[in-house]
């Protein structure tokens, strides 16, 4: 019975240890059986030989040192001390070195077991360097788009090209674990100029370069030209003119990767990152890096360029400006001066020549006066000889007055006085005109504006025109709708309008002239149109009544009436109303202005 039981647990542990070596073969994971103590292999499977490059032959018996598996020794003491401390080990990174000298990381899983009483280590190994090269590269690209953003950004938020630039090559220099980074320009000397750079102190630094040695200079430019990206892993490698060679020399560069910094074909300078300490792979994503940061750093200079442009444009304006004004100003000096002479000369017309014409129209109308009482004396005379003496004779006597002078006497026509009373009359209301016109420009149009019934006012303006009207022999016919809103105006500017309005038509027309004149109301305003079938007016007079212009002697009208057409508008304008003047050749001529109406109600 006790026998049967032993060979059963023997075939059972058979059967155990067949699975076992089952799965230490076929695990796709590598696996290795060691000593603890020297490390010395005992088993390993074919996963651990396709990492390694070793066969079984080569690795069982020997120690991982022996082999030069250990890419830093101090691995495998820590490795000892966390089983001593954990019992096992889960996910250690360790770094390997491969039979053909590539170096890998594997993470590492350890227990410790005892094979025939000896204490061994089981390690379960899994390479991650592509896992880890992809995790590095998406981590670069990460940061790589980050320093896009932040210069894309840097770019459009400031003018200030220096320090653009000079904060591309420290992120730059950052970014890529590079010994230098710098900026060099193409300037208007056709020299290379450093403007900017990012340098580990321990290496020299190119921004007190200035080689003016032609040669070199137009080696570096066609290269720049011709290579969109220029890639040198190890200057020792390249074949390079004694001058450039020089100069990797003079600067310890051992390895440089260079990009063009162009806008169309336009070569502005070049983004240069250099390897001082030893030979360097570039990688694809350091080339992309730089070639995407060199178009953002030409359109950076270019605006730059564009700015400086456009502050000397407006230092240019500026200065213009600054002689306009000062043009301006002795203009308006010169106009401050006419119009002080225009002052004194408004003053003297006020207290000289109104005061000449005042008096000689008094002067005039009294001699008229006088010569009307004579003729009256004479005619009285002339009345009572003839009834006393039965006379059928008549004594003429001349309408003249006659002035002595000494022994001598001259007689003037009655007619005569009368034009010169006109012409005085005329010249008195012109400088009226004239003078109100001024005060007008300077204080302007003040109004005692009452609430006024419009149907009231129109009546009584055609009530004093009238006898103008009748002069002129012309009719008006009044239409005027009943029950107007109530208007706040001035009623002595207003009236002044109508006078002026009327006086025109009937100096500028012939006689015998059919008027109309209507008020209706019209949304908020009043329109009141004196409509007639006088002379035609062009567009220019239409356009040009009532403005303030110097009057053409051929015109139809005097200067004194268009000053008082001017008046006539700025009163109007006063009011918050307009003042027109349409002509047609079949409606006639309509003058026309509104007046806006007020909320009471009669």
């Amino acid at each position: 019975m006790k026998a049967t039981n032993r060979k059963l647990k023997e075939e059972e542990l058979h059967q155990v240890e067949a699975r076992y070596q089952a799965a230490f073969r076929c695990s796709p994971d590598p696996i290795t059986i060691s000593t603890l103590q020297e490390g010395r292999y005992i088993e390993v499977n074919d996963s651990f030989v396709q990492l390694s490059g070793y066969q079984p032959s080569e690795v069982i018996g020997r120690t991982a040192f022996e082999l030069n598996l250990w890419v830093n020794a101090s691995d495998r003491t820590n490795l000892l001390q966390q089983l001593q401390n954990q019992g096992s080990i889960r996910n250690q990174e360790i770094r390997f070195r491969k039979k053909s000298g590539e170096l890998i990381l594997v993470q590492v899983a350890a227990e410790v077991i005892e094979l025939d009483g000896i204490p061994c280590l089981l390690a379960i190994s899994r390479d991650i360097t592509e896992r880890k090269q992809t995790e590095e590269l998406l981590h670069l690209s990460a940061q790589r788009d980050r320093l896009l953003a932040k210069t894309l950004m840097r770019i459009r938020q400031s003018l200030n090209l220096d320090e653009i630039l000079q904060n591309t090559v420290t992120e730059v220099r950052q970014f890529l674990q590079a010994d230098r980074v710098f900026i060099a320009l193409n300037d208007s000397r056709d020299l290379f100029k450093m403007i900017a750079e990012s340098v580990d102190p321990q290496y020299p630094s190119v921004l007190s370069w200035k080689k003016k040695d032609q040669t070199i200079l137009q080696e570096l430019r066609t290269k720049f030209l011709t290579q969109q990206v220029r890639v040198v892993e190890d200057i020792t490698q390249i074949a390079v003119s004694p001058q450039l060679a020089a100069l990797y020399e003079q600067f310890q560069t051992k390895a440089s990767l260079a990009v063009p910094i162009m806008l169309g074909k336009e070569l502005f300078g070049a983004l240069i990152a250099n390897s001082c300490a030893k030979p360097r792979h570039w990688q694809e994503i350091e080339i992309n890096l730089l070639q995407q940061l060199s178009q953002q750093l030409a359109i950076a200079i270019q605006q730059a360029q564009l700015y400086q442009k456009l502050a000397q444009l407006n230092n240019n304006l500026e200065r213009q400006v600054e002689e306009r004004t000062a043009q301006l100003q002795q203009k308006m000096q010169e106009v401050q001066e006419i119009n002080r002479v225009k002052d004194v000369l408004l003053h003297a017309v006020s207290h000289d020549l109104r005061t000449t014409v005042m008096g000689n129209l008094m002067v005039l109308k009294n001699l008229l006066k006088t010569q009307k009482l004579a003729i009256n004396e004479e005619d009285a005379g002339t009345r009572g000889c003839s009834d006393a003496g039965n006379m059928n004779k008549t004594i003429s006597v001349s309408p003249c007055l006659s002035f002595c002078a000494s022994s001598s006497s001259i007689s003037i026509p009655s007619s005569i006085i009368d034009r010169m009373i006109q012409g005085n009359d005329r010249q008195l209301r012109m400088i009226d005109s004239l003078l109100e016109i001024h005060l007008t420009e300077v204080e302007g149009i003040t109004l005692n504006q009452e609430i006024i019934k419009f149907n009231t006012f129109i009546r009584e303006v055609t009530k004093n025109i009238e006898p103008m009207l009748r002069q002129n022999q012309s009719q008006l016919k009044t239409l005027v709708a009943r029950n107007l809103p109530l208007v706040a105006a001035d009623p002595v500017k207003l009236h002044k309008i109508f006078v002026n309005l009327f006086t025109y038509i009937i100096q500028s027309n012939p006689p015998g002239l059919d008027l109309q004149l209507t008020a209706k109301a019209e949304a908020d305003m009043i329109r009141c149109s004196i409509k007639f079938n006088g002379t035609q007016m062009s567009k220019q007079e239409c356009d040009r009544l009532f403005e303030l212009y110097v009057q053409d002697p051929q015109a139809r009208f005097s200067t004194g009436i268009g000053l008082k057409m001017y008046l006539s508008r700025q009163i109007i304008k006063a009011h918050g109303g307009e003042i027109g003047v349409e002509s047609h050749r079949q409606r006639g001529v309509v003058f026309w202005f509104t007046l806006p109406m007020t909320n009471l109600t009669t």
